[in-house]
């Protein structure tokens, strides 16, 4: 192959990728791995058999049950995430109290590495959100000697006959519009009164 070939098409991996990268980005992804890997983690460590040599260690603990009702609800909040980004707030508060509740009951939340994936994942769930679609702007065309920075339109402010408009004052110019309720005009002397 030499310099000179030309590119070959995009194959199917590349569009896959892409595809999945644009998935990806239109839900709270990470926090869905990260809440589905504290889950498996917590599910994982009280029915772990740890081989040392011919010796098998089993970790036998009351905490089992809960710690498979914990591990299977985060990896069920997790794939929500993943489909159902709509009720992200409600996976992610969910998530977060899963993992607290993980603490005392499932040997300190998957060895404390489960309880702090849960807890980032459900906090990303919360606070991810949808971003707004890239929009295209026309080009500005500058007029010599400015430099190219557009040039911003003035305000006007509706005339009392409804016809035409006179440029905008600001608030302190017309005693209509203060709002700090200690106008002259409207016989207030700073006080409020609450109703």
């Amino acid at each position: 192959m030499s310099a000179e070939t030309p590119a070959a098409a995009p194959g199917q991996f590349t569009r896959r990728r892409l595809q999945f990268r644009a998935w990806r980005g239109t839900r709270p992804f990470w926090a869905g791995l990260l809440v589905m890997l504290g889950g498996f983690l917590i599910l994982y460590f009280p029915y772990a058999h740890l081989q040392l040599g011919h010796l098998t260690m089993t970790m036998g603990t009351p905490g089992g049950s809960s710690s498979l009702i914990i591990g299977v609800l985060l990896i069920v909040l997790g794939i929500t995430l993943w489909f159902q980004r709509h009720i992200r707030v409600f996976a992610g508060v969910a998530a977060i109290l899963l993992a607290l509740v993980s603490i005392p009951l499932s040997n300190i939340g998957g060895f404390i590495i489960g309880f702090l994936l849960s807890l980032v994942g459900g906090a990303m769930a919360i606070a991810w959100g949808p971003g707004a679609p890239p929009q295209e702007q026309p080009p500005a065309e500058a007029a010599p000697g400015e430099g190219g920075a557009p040039q911003a339109a003035p305000l006007l402010e509706k005339r009392a006959d409804g016809v035409g408009g006179v440029p905008y004052q600001g608030f302190a110019a017309s005693g209509k519009n203060d709002l700090s309720g200690t106008s002259p005009a409207n016989g207030a002397n700073g006080r409020h009164s609450a109703g």
